[in-house]
């Protein structure tokens, strides 16, 4: 039981902490439980294509430990996947809601997928593996996820009130999250092939997924002091247009 604990906490803490920060027009309670099962749900299609990519790279075991293969995997066979299913389950549902309302709210929505997917992932790694695996999940993989979701929600956000640079602004918001789970994954995938080699080289590899890491959850703070900003300017002006 204690591990089930350990696996389902990190991605409801992560969500019950954007959700705090929506001070304004908080979203629908079913809107967020909806959101967070359809990322739960999204790993499924997502976890097909990975399985259907396993078989290609059994086809190519020497090309697919270099570097290029690792890279390729990492983003093109499990990032790409990942972050497109979780975008279509936003894009379908939360995204042309009425209670989406203010740019912030992107950020809201996505995390609540984000964190979805998260959970069942960590899951089912905690549940193979044991009790240090989801303690290192705790401070690597599931906000690694919950700043995947923050960058892609800040764009959709955006994309939501700009009529004219929409489907850019969500292309943008897939672009980067792809981007940034990639890197994550390329370091990590590229540790576990030094493991058999010298100690330095895999402890800088670990590093480099770190450094991505770390870079992630500094443009996610941004993000969400920026959309905060204008949540606050937004509601500002509502209120003096009511009152006057």
């Amino acid at each position: 039981m204690n591990w089930l604990i350990l696996a389902i906490a990190p991605g409801v803490a992560i969500s019950a902490y954007i959700i705090f920060k929506d001070q304004y027009n908080r979203e629908p309670r079913r809107h967020l439980i909806i959101s967070f099962l359809l990322g739960m749900l999204s790993i499924l299609p997502a976890l097909g294509l990975e399985i259907s990519a396993g078989y290609i790279l059994s086809n190519f075991p020497i090309f697919f430990k270099s570097s290029i293969g690792i890279a390729m995997k990492a983003y093109f066979f499990v990032a790409l996947p990942e972050e497109i299913w979780k975008f279509f389950m936003l894009l379908w549902y939360a995204y042309r809601k009425k209670e989406f309302d203010e740019p912030f709210d992107g950020i809201v929505y996505a995390v609540m997928v984000g964190m979805g997917f998260a959970t069942v992932e960590n899951i089912s790694y905690v549940s193979q593996y044991g009790l240090m695996t989801g303690i290192m999940r705790l401070f690597l993989a599931v906000p690694a996820h919950a700043s995947f979701a923050i960058i892609m929600g800040y764009f959709m956000g955006k994309a939501r009130f700009s009529a004219q640079k929409e489907r850019f602004l969500l292309f943008l918001g897939v672009f980067w999250a792809i981007v940034f789970h990639g890197s994550y994954d390329f370091f990590l995938f590229l540790q576990e092939s030094h493991k058999t080699g010298t100690d330095n080289a895999s402890l800088l590899t670990f590093l480099g997924a770190v450094v991505s890491l770390v870079t992630g959850i500094i443009l996610s703070r941004k993000a969400i002091k920026e959309h905060l900003k204008l949540s606050v300017l937004q509601n500002t002006n509502q209120f003096n247009a009511e009152d006057n």
